[in-house]
């Protein structure tokens, strides 16, 4: 809006000169007046100009001071807005005075501007408020010229009150009350944490020949994915984590299509409160067996936020969610099995009051049926250096062509194994060995790591056992159909002697077949009966090994199913942050349900969009954004189609992440005390980019760290309660490293927050850099010379995470160290009492990194973000948690 003053003579009256938003189409049969009724009540035209931008130019000379009315018609009906009112007063020397339109009127979403003049005034302090619907920050810039510009930013629609006080006096006119509008021609209001669908005005009907992107207020921009919504508009689908305008750029053949870029408004005031979410109903404190257990789930005063439920028991209860359209849903839930189970109902990822709830359910059970063996395991054979080692894998529906094995040694030297196929998809990994230790050996289908790869492999006396060393892996596991084998290995070598048993528990009675392969493994098949969910316990020495219980759902005979089939899935070379697809025919199966889930290496759940193209033809559409191999899941029917689920790489670095060559070492991984940092090391190199995972599970939260160093990462976290952590370390996907998860025992006093008899996990995924063992040694042979080479002066941040953040949302800001040379980035967060639950340091690519981290208390906290030893500028950061 533009506003200008007229300088006059003491005593004249300030011209008025604003431009007020339309909204509306000014067509020539029509009719647009305008008037202004003066303090005495008399009627003055003003002049006015249609700009013919949806916005009109008013311009008046007023004759009498005080407050003033003005209307705006469009045949005979106000527009949008008005009346609208506005101060006048006299041009006196040493009165301060305030003018402009942001005083009257204004569209959420943007700037109200306004200015206040204090030229000869004298001595005196100016106050500024702004009071309203919604919080509005204000921002004010000295002209140097005896006046100020005033602007503030309203997200919401409504009366706001504009206090403009000098010397703790109100300055004539004060308040100011203007009248806010929303914006009805663009932008949209969305809502920060919870997922939104937006539509866009887009003639375009060819989705596979766009591509878009969404750059948020601090300048981050990633691509997003168009999708067609259900009113039949194309629009997409995010969640923003930042408060401000975002653009949403639409192109095709490189060029912006008509409209584009596409403005979008997040309002902070709609932030999702967990605390105003209401509960009700039976289903939350007692059911029966078979009973339909129902609540209901209240929002409407909560704002936006995604709401989350779960429901742990004796038995699985799929979770049936009915949005009632009226800000409230019906909640549904049927147990099959007497106990007590728990329900954990979310709000923007916040806990509603009173959840978790214990409902109490009883009856009689399904009736499971539980088969139980047990079996001696025998420590194996102690393996030496020149000996032929053999490694024993049944790996069904698999050619030996497209198998690999390598062997990485304690040195990090890195072989070919032999793979020596047997009978039955049944293959042994052969090497021999020329060191002691631990070594790492790697298998791969098709280039993807096989269940429970990577192994270890220890040569000579095992020093370390336990449940924590077993692993398990096969589709057996994983999947299973009616009146098929289901089939999976565990490999107890590196456990060392002990018991191990195993227990197949579901709707029907399971026979489990055992088969010793005497060489530290065994194989274990099982045939189901019936369909339903089987939980698969495998315990060693009474302690469950990593990953049991495994749930395992079983399928009716695959009926339509085997008759879909997929084509055109790229397996190699998928770009990242660009839309990939395929296509799925059902070839003549009866009309069913078509489900697809795209699980990224990180295991988070990518969007995924089903286009129905032709009767039987669909075509599935994705954007992977990391480095490493996806997992893609296509159900029919709720059966998986063959070959289901599909494993692709995707990625543009010529290294793809290979948990096989990572490694974990350091003190931390052992023990600690209490309220100390325990660190660790996970030695990335010759490893490749991909996911790093690592969790740290024990009696307490955790403050978690996670910073690029020569070696790789240096973890480090602080404990507050004494017990074991398990801490569990994956690499570019769901592979575990070798020797993961580690057990570290934390002795000392318990601090204070922490919670007694409650079990805490905390996580952090980064996304790495390829890093060679070239890189590594220059790095530490010239000591000193990253610090030389780097500047943290010439280091870049912003973001609205680095001053203000908002308690349990996901706070972010970006750092730039393209022109500062060389170095490792390093953030902590320092608060009032507990530590951060989480912080996220993301490489976006060029020395680019986007810091994400989530606290759970309000007060005032210090945010540090050096660039190697050295503060960048503004650090340390004070951040205001609200």
């Amino acid at each position: 809006m533009a506003d200008e003053m007229e300088s006059g003579a003491p005593g004249r009256m300030r011209p008025v000169e604003f431009v007020v938003p339309i909204f509306i189409e000014v067509l020539s049969s029509g009719n647009l007046t305008a008037e202004v009724k003066q303090p005495s009540g008399r009627i003055a035209q003003p002049k006015f100009i249609d700009n013919r931008d949806g916005s009109l130019t008013i311009k008046y000379t007023p004759t009498e001071a005080g407050l003033h009315e003005l209307g705006i018609k469009y045949n005979g009906e106000h527009i949008p807005g008005s009346p609208i009112q506005f101060h006048v007063d006299e041009i006196r020397p040493g009165q301060v005075s305030a003018f402009g339109s942001g005083l009257s009127h204004g569209v959420a979403g943007q700037q109200s501007n306004f200015t206040i003049v204090t030229k000869d005034a004298g001595a005196g302090g100016l106050a500024l408020a702004v009071e309203g619907p919604s919080k509005a920050e204000i921002t004010c810039r000295d002209n140097k010229d005896g006046t100020c510009s005033v602007s503030y930013l309203p997200t919401t629609p409504g009366e706001y009150n504009i206090i403009v006080k000098f010397a703790d006096r109100h300055i004539p006119g004060s308040p100011f009350k203007a009248k806010i509008v929303g914006d009805q021609r663009k932008p949209q209001q969305v809502a920060v944490g919870a997922a939104n669908e937006v539509s866009l005005k887009i003639a375009e009907q060819d989705l596979s020949l766009l591509q878009a992107s969404i750059r948020s207020p601090t300048g981050h921009e990633e691509p997003c994915l168009l999708k067609r919504l259900s009113n039949g508009h194309i629009g997409i689908s995010f969640t923003p984590r930042e408060v401000g305008e975002h653009l949403v750029s639409v192109k095709k053949n490189g060029r912006h299509v008509a409209n584009s870029p596409f403005k979008i408004l997040v309002g902070q005031q709609e932030i999702g409160d967990a605390r105003k979410v209401k509960v009700k109903g039976s289903g939350l404190r007692e059911s029966a067996t078979f009973d339909v257990a129902e609540f209901t789930v209240d929002t409407r005063e909560a704002g936006y936020g995604g709401l989350g439920l779960s429901i742990e028991g004796p038995s699985k209860a799929d979770i049936n969610c009915r949005d009632n359209e009226d800000g409230t849903c019906t909640v549904t839930y049927r147990p099959t099995e007497p106990g007590n189970y728990i329900i954990n109902i979310k709000f923007a990822d916040q806990h509603v009051p009173g959840s978790p709830f214990t409902v109490k359910v009883s009856g009689e059970g399904a009736g499971k049926h539980t088969e139980k063996i047990t079996r001696k395991r025998q420590a194996a054979s102690v393996a030496t250096v020149g000996s032929t080692c053999d490694l024993n894998l049944k790996i069904p529906e698999t050619s030996p062509f497209d198998l690999s094995a390598q062997v990485t040694s304690p040195s990090g030297r890195t072989e070919d194994a032999e793979i020596v196929e047997l009978e039955n998809c049944t293959y042994s990994v052969r090497f021999i060995p020329a060191e002691m230790g631990i070594h790492t050996v790697s298998v791969r289908y098709k280039g993807a790591h096989v269940p429970g790869s990577p192994f270890q492999f220890t040569v000579g006396p095992i020093t370390e056992g336990g449940a924590g060393k077993v692993q398990a892996g096969g589709p057996g596991l994983e999947r299973g159909e009616v009146g098929q084998l289901s089939e999976f290995t565990i490999w107890t070598r590196e456990a060392g002697a002990g018991g191990l048993a195993i227990a197949v528990e579901g709707p029907a009675k399971a026979e489990i077949n055992f088969e010793d392969r005497k060489d530290g493994s065994c194989g274990v098949s099982y045939m189901p009966t019936d369909p339903g969910e089987y939980q698969v316990s495998i315990k060693f020495n009474d302690d469950h090994i990593p990953g049991s219980p495994f749930s395992v759902d079983v399928i009716p005979p695959m009926g339509d199913a085997r008759q879909v089939s997929v084509s055109s899935l790229q397996e190699t070379g998928l770009k990242l942050n660009q839309p990939a697809s395929f296509a799925v025919q059902l070839n003549g199966a009866r009309p069913g349900d078509l489900q697809a889930q795209v699980i990224a290496p990180s295991g988070a759940q990518e969007e995924c969009i089903i286009t129905d193209v032709e009767e039987g033809q669909y075509v599935v559409r994705f954007m992977p954004r990391e480095n490493g191999v996806y997992t893609v899941h296509v159900t029919y029917n709720g059966v998986p189609i063959p070959g289901s689920p599909f494993r692709i790489r995707a990625g543009t670095t010529l290294v793809e992440g290979d948990a096989g060559m990572v490694h974990a070492y350091g003190a931390g991984l052992e023990g600690g005390r209490t309220g100390e940092r325990c660190e660790f090391i996970v030695n990335t190199i010759n490893a490749g980019a991909g996911a790093l995972a690592i969790t740290v599970d024990g009696p307490s939260k955790v403050q978690l760290d996670c910073v690029e160093c020569d070696e790789g990462y240096k973890v480090t976290y602080i404990p507050r309660a004494p017990g074991d952590y398990n801490i569990s370390v994956k690499y570019a996907g769901q592979n575990p490293i070798v020797g993961s998860p580690f057990r570290a025992r934390i002795t000392g006093p318990k601090m204070a927050g922490a919670v007694s008899g409650v079990h805490e996990s905390c996580s952090v995924v980064v996304e790495t850099v390829s890093k060679s063992s070239a890189q590594a040694s220059y790095a530490g042979g010239v000591q000193g010379m990253s610090r030389l080479l780097s500047d943290a002066s010439k280091v870049k941040s912003q973001g609205m995470g680095l001053k203000k953040g908002f308690l349990g949302q996901k706070n972010s800001f970006n750092v730039d160290c393209g022109n500062a040379g060389t170095n490792m980035l390093m953030v902590g967060v320092h608060g009032p009492r507990t530590p951060c639950e989480e912080v996220n340091v993301k490489h976006m690519g060029g020395q680019k990194y986007n810091v994400v981290y989530t606290v759970r208390e309000k007060g005032d906290y210090e945010l540090i973000v050096k660039w190697g030893d050295q503060h960048i500028p503004g650090s340390p950061f004070k951040v205001t948690v609200t």
